[in-house]
């Protein structure tokens, strides 16, 4: 039935399940989206940070993460335009520059800026820090903004159909493919998956204003600030390897204190908003896509969800429409990875 139009479930209406949802429904496929959830993009999609940052991720993640992360930029701008190409600020303060100059040598697609040019970009960094990295093609979204979007395009395809407050196992009716995209649930599938926690807060305050992604780099507690208009700011995150899903008390005031290490205005803003939740991983970090008869599934996101769900979805729906492997993007290594 490859190249047909045939009936497929994706199982998962966060942002991997919805963006494997509109490659198969741009080609004409008949599309069933089971979510567990009351809405799309209720899960892990939710309390992400939305920063699509490849070229900084290069200091501690594969290069695939780079390769398919500016396919998220594309993807982010132009097919689903919910992201705005503003660049990413890199900064720390005078007794961590040597952690500035570590990043810089593990990182590519930047330029310095001394202290003049920040304050140009960003004036409410004026006088703040003396020299800065800028990262001019990184992008950022606001996650819910995008779900709903994405979801949004979704319903004007009359081959696409939602179904909510619907767990997997209750649904009975065959489908010619099923796409497995439920994040730490599919761990019964894929034992190998392990949850990393993450934690963020979002800010309100008048009294600041930046206009593009801020990270701090700090020896103990790194942290980025990403604007999401109206005088709100998310701050994030941790990286935990813990499954347990509560903000604790000594994450909050972390990324409190690095907030106003950024800025003091940050210490009088209004706390408008907690949340933690559990990113699948699997032990390298990197996604798989795995294929188990008429089952395909996509996994391991990490902490990369909007930046890399783009381009797994992609081939994704290249399993399931030419009915084939393809072993550059399931349980290769990495090098492999990167010949795809």
């Amino acid at each position: 039935m490859a190249g047909s139009s045939q009936k497929i479930r994706v199982v998962g209406a966060g942002v991997v399940g919805l963006a494997v949802a509109h490659e198969l429904a741009r080609v004409a496929q008949s599309v069933e989206i089971v979510e567990r959830a009351s809405a799309p993009g209720l899960g892990c999609s939710y309390l992400a940070g939305g920063m699509l940052a490849p070229w900084c991720e290069e200091e501690g993640a594969e290069p695939l993460v780079l390769e398919w992360g500016r396919e998220g930029i594309e993807y982010w701008t132009k097919t689903v335009p919910a992201a705005e190409t503003k660049g990413t600020l890199v900064v720390a303060p005078p007794r961590d520059r040597p952690d500035l100059i570590r990043f810089s040598r593990l990182t590519a697609g930047f330029e310095w800026l001394d202290a003049a040019a920040l304050a140009e970009r960003e004036p409410d960094l004026a006088g703040r820090f003396d020299r800065a990295m800028f990262f001019p093609h990184e992008a950022h979204l606001d996650p819910r903004r995008a779900t709903s979007m994405l979801a949004a395009r979704l319903r004007e395809f009359s081959t696409v159909h939602f179904r909510f407050d619907t767990a997997a196992e209750t649904v009975t009716e065959p489908a010619d493919w099923v796409v497995d995209c439920r994040g730490l649930a599919a761990r019964d599938a894929l034992p190998d998956l392990r949850g990393v926690k993450g934690e963020m807060l979002v800010l309100s305050t008048r009294e600041i204003s930046l206009k593009r992604p801020v990270r701090l780099l700090h020896p103990r507690h790194p942290v980025y600030v990403v604007p999401r208009g109206d005088g709100r700011f998310m701050v994030g995150a941790t990286v935990i390897e813990t499954e347990d899903r509560y903000v604790t008390a000594r994450s909050v005031l972390e990324l409190l204190s690095a907030a106003y290490a950024l800025h003091p205005a940050f210490g009088e803003a209004e706390i408008v908003e907690t949340g933690a939740d559990l990113r699948p991983a699997f032990p390298d970090n990197l996604p798989r896509i795995r294929r188990a008869g008429r089952v395909v599934y996509v996994n391991g996101l990490y902490r990369h969800g909007f930046l890399l769900a783009p381009a797994l979805a992609r081939r994704a729906a290249a399993v399931v429409l030419r009915d084939a492997h393809f072993p550059e993007v399931m349980d290769a290594d990495p090098g492999e990875r990167q010949r795809a």
